[in-house]
Order: C-alpha cells, then sequence, then structure tokens
C-alpha cells in the first residue's frame, strides 16, 4: 500500500533548533526536529550499505523518518490516506457506568487537544512520560472513531448513521465478542516505536475515568526505508498486500472512501468522514508454510515473488480472469483470493487498505499467534466490506489459512478545523 497513499507533510530538516522552540534546561521534542541525536545515521546511496558515523563535532539536521509529519487539523482525520506505518496500536475504549454525552465531549476534547500536540513533536499537556522526548513526529497519526453503543450511552440514538448498524455475521468468524466493537476507537501510526507507544500511553491516560480500556492491539509493518524503492508491503505469508486499492489521485477515491459534505444518507456530522472496519485476522502459518509456492501462488491468484498476477505482466497488469492453460484451466483459479476480491466482480465495491501485522506470541503448542490487523476504510460499509466479505465466505482458497478472530465497525468523522475537536459536531451539535 505504500505506493499508492499521498506522503505526509515533512517538515524542513534544515530548520534550527531556535525555529523550533527555545531550549532552557532540557530539550524539547519540538527542539529537536531540527536537530539529530549524538551520532548520525549514514545510509549508502548505491549498494543501500548502512554503517554509524563518529559524533559530529556540531548538531546535524534530522532527516530521518523522525522528520516526518502529519496534520492533525484538516478536511478528513489522520492516518487513513497517509502510507503503512512501521508501528500501530488500535485500542478501543467503553464509557464508564453513569458517563455520557458530556463526559465524551470532555475526552474527546482532551484527546484532540493531545493528539495535536503529539503530532507536532510536543510533549503532552500533562504528566509527559517522556518516552518520545528525543525523537521527531515520525509521522505519528491519531485516528479516532465512535462505536455503535456509543449513541445509545449518549443518548444520541437520533443521529447514529444507518452504516454504522452491526456486520452480519459471517460462517467464517470466531469472533471473541470480548475483544470485537467498544463505544470509542483510537487508530495510533507512527514510523518509530517508542512515539507510537508514548501516543498509546497519553491517550489511556487521558480516558482517565471518564473511558476504560476494552480491548488494545499493537501491530507493525515495514520500516520506511528499509527497500531499496518504495513498494507494496508484504503480510507475514510473504505476499505482496495492497496492489489493487484505491488511490488518492483516482477521480472517483473520494466518492468510495469518504462520505460526501451533502446529498448522503448519513448524518451531517458525518460529512468528509469514514468507516473502518477492523479485523483481526489470525493467519495459520503452520499450515500455509507447508505449501509448496505455487500452491500459494494458486490461493492467492498472484506471483509471491512480484506479486503480478498469474495471468501475466507486472503487479500492476490488469488480471486476465479469462485466460487458460493448454489443458482448459483457468490460470487464475476460479476461487483465488485476488480474484474474489476484485471490485468488478462485486459491483464495484471498493475500500481502501490500511492493516498492520501482529505478533502476540507463541502459544505452549508452539503455533504463533500471528497475523494480520485488517483496517478498511470506505463511505459506506454495507457497500464496501460487506458484499466482498459475503463473496470471500462462500468459497475463498484463502480461507482455509485464515481465522477470524475480532471484529469493529466505527463511524469515523471528518477532520476537526483548527480549535474544534474530533466529534465537537456530533456531540455538541
Amino acid at each position: 500500500m505504500a505506493d499508492q497513499s499521498t506522503p505526509s507533510e515533512v517538515i524542513d530538516p534544515g530548520k534550527s533548533a531556535a525555529e523550533g522552540g527555545a531550549l532552557p534546561g532540557g530539550i524539547s521534542r519540538r527542539a529537536l526536529l531540527g536537530t539529530a541525536g549524538a551520532t548520525g545515521l549514514v545510509l549508502g546511496a548505491a549498494g543501500g550499505a548502512a554503517g554509524y558515523a563518529a559524533a559530529p563535532a556540531r548538531a546535524t539536521p534530522l532527516s530521518s523518518v523522525g522528520a516526518g509529519r502529519a496534520m492533525f487539523h484538516g478536511k478528513h482525520q489522520p492516518g487513513i490516506t497517509e502510507g503503512l506505518q512501521a508501528r500501530g496500536h488500535l485500542v478501543a475504549f467503553d464509557l464508564a457506568a453513569g458517563a455520557g454525552r458530556k463526559e465524551a465531549a470532555a475526552l474527546l476534547r482532551r484527546w484532540s487537544t493531545t493528539a495535536e500536540r503529539l503530532m507536532a513533536g510536543e510533549a503532552a499537556a500533562h504528566d509527559d512520560t517522556d518516552v518520545a522526548r528525543d525523537a521527531g513526529p515520525s509521522s505519528l497519526t491519531i485516528t479516532f472513531g465512535f462505536g455503535h453503543s456509543l449513541f445509545g450511552r449518549t443518548g444520541l440514538e437520533k443521529q447514529r448513521p444507518v452504516s454504522l448498524d452491526p456486520l452480519p455475521d459471517f460462517s467464517s468468524d470466531r469472533l471473541d465478542r470480548a475483544r470485537s466493537n467498544g463505544d470509542l476507537w483510537v487508530q495510533i501510526g507512527a514510523d518509530d516505536a517508542l512515539v507510537a507507544f508514548h501516543a498509546l500511553r497519553a491517550i489511556q491516560k487521558d480516558a482517565g475515568a471518564a473511558a476504560r480500556v476494552r480491548w488494545q492491539m499493537n501491530g507493525f509493518n515495514r520500516t520506511p526505508g528499509a527497500t531499496a524503492h518504495p513498494m507494496t508491503a508484504r503480510n507475514l505469508m510473504g505476499q505482496l498486500d495492497g496492489t489493487r486499492n484505491p488511490k488518492p489521485a483516482d477521480s472517483d477515491f473520494d466518492r468510495r472512501i469518504f462520505v460526501p459534505a451533502s446529498g448522503s444518507k448519513d448524518p451531517a456530522w458525518m460529512a468528509n468522514g469514514s468507516y473502518a472496519v477492523v479485523r483481526r485476522i489470525r493467519m495459520l502459518l503452520d499450515d500455509w508454510e507447508k505449501l509448496s509456492v505455487k500452491a500459494q501462488e494458486d490461493v492467492i491468484g498472484r506471483r509471491k515473488s512480484d506479486g503480478a498476477p498469474l495471468s501475466g505482466g507486472t503487479e500492476t497488469t490488469a488480471m486476465d480472469l479469462q485466460k487458460a492453460d493448454a489443458h482448459g484451466n483457468y490460470v487464475v483459479p476460479i476461487n483465488a483470493h485476488a480474484r474474489i476480491t476484485r471490485p468488478d466482480q462485486n459491483g464495484g465495491a471498493a475500500m481502501l487498505r490500511r492493516p498492520f501485522s501482529y505478533h502476540d506470541g507463541i502459544d505452549a503448542a508452539g503455533v504463533p499467534d500471528a497475523g494480520l490487523l485488517f483496517v478498511c476504510w470506505q463511505a459506506d460499509p454495507l457497500r464496501g466490506f460487506v458484499p466482498v466479505q459475503r463473496k470471500l465466505d462462500r468459497g475463498d482458497a484463502l480461507s482455509t489459512y485464515i481465522r477470524h478472530e475480532a471484529s469493529g465497525l466505527f463511524a469515523v468523522p471528518g477532520g476537526a478545523a483548527t480549535g474544534e475537536y474530533v466529534g465537537q459536531r456530533l456531540l455538541e451539535g
């Protein structure tokens, strides 16, 4: 997916420390946006070799992934169209007993203030842990969503979108209800693990007595710059994952991914927002890795090496669904995952996939608890995720090697304008 997303705003690496803020006593994260630490990392331009340089006499500009910055305020919330991030945390909260609309509004106000500060590379306003003191923003994004149950708890049932109706049951589901859904949902992503954890801890502390954690999951992706050139990410099965993602440059991208500002069935507070489907999908890696590469490719419908369709060409070549081999068999098997999920095979259904891989250890039997924290974005889940998942449910070759273990659907309002907090138009409307 990294090749299909718009880049985050990058702070000028030449900006001086003084321009980022004064340095009284201690050094703030914001001040460090213009400077590197005591050592610099030198990258070989030709061979990709790397080595540690000696400590420079003067501080050198911070020009690594730490300098990347995404903006909090805008038409849409951050964390949707940005490229895949190296580290992610997904966390759902339930409002505390007795908490309602007033408490939810105060919480979203606190969370928005914290998100704006941390995404700018600043410390939290209160009781900062200093975990990220030495880092730049590292493209940190913090995204907030509302679950179906929030509206009943806050007396806002009339403002609940029809598109937020619970997802249907699927035959492949093996869902843990305790790790599904929730009143409030937060997605955190960054290109540095400490920056991401720092944000998670700040968000949790901000919740205070107003809300408690319902579930929390940790994920990761390849670190930017780890490959010789930008490319689609690989999942834990070794497959390129996200080849046919919608691109922001597509003429119909906004229509498919974001709720329009007018003429929508959704309430006005969802203008420029989107819907996130979140699924914890365990990969049965021991079974998968017993397959030959050819068998794995038949399950997916694409070459493992470069993501090209089995019908030929490169990763971006259109798949020829009618192409047959010398025996008259489809080159791309009829139950191949890539064939079933094509938008033109699902009435044009489209969703923007922005997942994280996860690994939560190895159980007593020696089996890894690993897979995909699947996050997809769409203007209408009943026209995006649901029809595709129903079709996969009826005969996807990949279903033998995966298990859906948790699920959630969240309404993610549009971005907050300067001076606003996320969700203000709902909670104060």
